[in-house]
């Protein structure tokens, strides 16, 4: 058998046989800690063969898939890697989305067993009836658990025989590893299909952010999350410690980095905002982080900066899309004067520009954001027309996938992101950029968060509204009301953007790894409530 390291020299090799060797070299050595609870590469090992046996006797097979819809937990991360050592691909989905949703994703995917806990289990409950596939607890502490005429099983008593082997599998690039839902944001999740090939890429990349055997990652977003997925693989990959929190609280998130010495973490921007602006901050020991990243939404330059300051280690943000293509990386610590972009093409990556037309841009110009790379989806699954729509083909034949952003670069190649296309409001045949008017609204001394969005306007087909989060403490009653806001905006951009009305909200609207839900703030606004 080769080892870890030899297998990562390879042109392509599995996670599931990273682990089984570390199983061997390093069986003692943590892989999984959750709380008091902890999980060894040897025990790892031995709990992914039981899965991976489990599903054999079930009747799943190599590309057929699994669906799992529950909190974080150690069982759900074992689970996971067990499936795939089986071939198995894994649709894991968000417990926010509703009954209905999850029904639909679990039926689009073609999910032979469902994998719930309790929560999940109960929300289930309406469409109970519909959903046909054996149904498996991760949570339960009884064997059975009986929803009406559905009974499923604990997945302790599911998995059987504790010394089970399974058959094995011999892996292709091209197979499907897993089937990321991405999202609900903007309407009926899709199914992208990310082959084995790509989770491979992003194993064999880990070296370039420090990862080994030595590494503590400490994850605090949710499993079913790309966001998460890509420094989860990468550090089991490398041989080192996840340290897994069921749900993100500033506090405890720093005491555990101080406590484990966490070296590496991947945290969304509003996660940093929280982390920077708590009060004992700076008197937590975070002197061991050598790797701090961060994706999924806009990272404000002034938050960067202050991340710099004041965290130890290095700052990476990636800017890409859970269908793949292009990935733009900025290494903040190394170029702090680039801090208002997402820095440049990673290493293999081709990023380009293109207009409404699908032509390529001039240098300076904005465009729409197209990506290629070797870690690139198979396509949305079941839905060849959304495939098609995702795809940008240069002249050569090149494929390319569309961000759905705009953006320039400098003369240096980093890349300025303007807005997501789709969130670019046009008032009078004029472009209007949400993040420009966002920008000047956060220098406020009142406002602590806004969000910008275009809502529908007879006079000019769309218009842009302000939704503003208020420091705390602030008295609307002494001077910052919404009429004073929305004049202090409007006193300082141009005619075109002003803003048509604001309106303060408590929080804004976020999805679990923090983008900003645009769409139900345009219906917060037009629906009046």
């Amino acid at each position: 058998m080769l080892t870890a390291a030899a297998l990562l020299r390879t042109d392509f090799a599995t996670l599931p046989d990273l682990i089984r060797a570390y199983a061997v070299s390093q069986p003692t050595h943590i892989a999984l800690r959750l709380g008091d609870s902890t999980l060894n590469y040897a025990a790892l090992d031995a709990r992914m063969d039981r899965v991976a046996a489990a599903l054999q006797r079930d009747g799943v097979l190599p590309q057929q898939a699994i669906a799992i819809c529950a909190g974080t937990s150690i069982n759900y991360a074992a689970l996971y890697l067990g499936a795939l050592r089986a071939g198995v691909v894994v649709a894991p989905l968000a417990p926010s989305c509703t009954a209905e949703e999850l029904a639909s994703m679990c039926a689009d995917a073609d999910a032979q067993i469902v994998f719930t806990d309790t929560t999940v289990s109960q929300a289930l409950l309406p469409v109970a009836q519909r959903m046909t596939g054996k149904r498996i607890q991760l949570d339960a502490p009884t064997e059975e658990v009986s929803q009406g005429s559905n009974k499923h099983m604990h997945i302790d008593a599911w998995l059987g025989d504790s010394n089970a082997t399974p058959l094995p599998v011999t892996i292709q690039p091209d197979w499907a590893f897993n089937i990321i839902y991405s999202s609900g944001t903007t309407g009926t999740p899709k199914g992208i299909v990310q082959p084995h090939s790509m989770r491979w890429t992003h194993v064999q990349r880990g070296a370039d952010y420090g990862y080994n055997a030595q590494t503590v990652t400490l994850l605090s977003t949710p499993l079913y999350s790309n966001t998460t997925l890509v420094c989860f693989f990468p550090t089991l990959g490398y041989g080192g410690e996840i340290i897994l929190m069921p749900k993100f609280e500033a506090t405890q998130y720093l005491e555990l980095a101080a406590r484990y010495r966490v070296t590496h973490t991947m945290l969304v921007p509003v996660q940093y905002q929280r982390l920077m602006s708590h009060p004992q901050f700076d008197t937590f020991d975070l002197s061991a982080f050598q790797t701090k990243l961060c994706t999924s939404a806009p990272f404000r330059a002034e938050l960067k900066a202050d991340v710099l300051q004041r965290w130890p280690g290095g700052l990476w943000e990636f800017y890409g899309m859970t269908e793949g293509g292009g990935t733009c990386i900025l290494a903040g610590h190394l170029h702090p004067n680039k801090l208002h972009t997402v820095g440049q093409a990673a290493k293999g990556h081709d990023i380009r520009l293109i207009d409404d037309d699908g032509c390529e841009v001039t240098q300076g110009a904005l465009g729409e954001v197209v990506g290629h790379s070797s870690g690139m989806m198979r396509g949305y699954h079941n839905k060849p027309e959304k495939t098609r729509e995702a795809e940008w083909f240069a002249p050569d034949g090149k494929r390319f996938i569309r961000t759905g952003d705009v953006g320039c670069f400098d003369a240096e190649g980093f890349l300025t992101l303007m807005d997501r296309k789709k969130d670019m409001i046009i008032s009078g045949g004029f472009n209007i950029y949400p993040s420009d008017l966002e920008a000047i609204f956060r220098q406020h001394a009142a406002v602590q968060d806004v969000a910008i969005v275009g809502v529908p306007s007879e006079a000019w087909g769309e218009t842009p509204v302000a939704f503003v989060v208020l420091r705390p403490g602030t008295n609307t009653t002494a001077g910052v009301t919404t009429e004073a806001l929305q004049a202090w905006i409007n006193e300082r951009v141009n005619k075109v953007q002003r803003v048509s009305g604001v309106r303060v909200i408590d929080e804004l609207p976020r999805s679990a790894i923090g983008k900003v839900l645009k769409r139900s703030l345009r219906e917060h606004w037009v629906g009046g409530a």
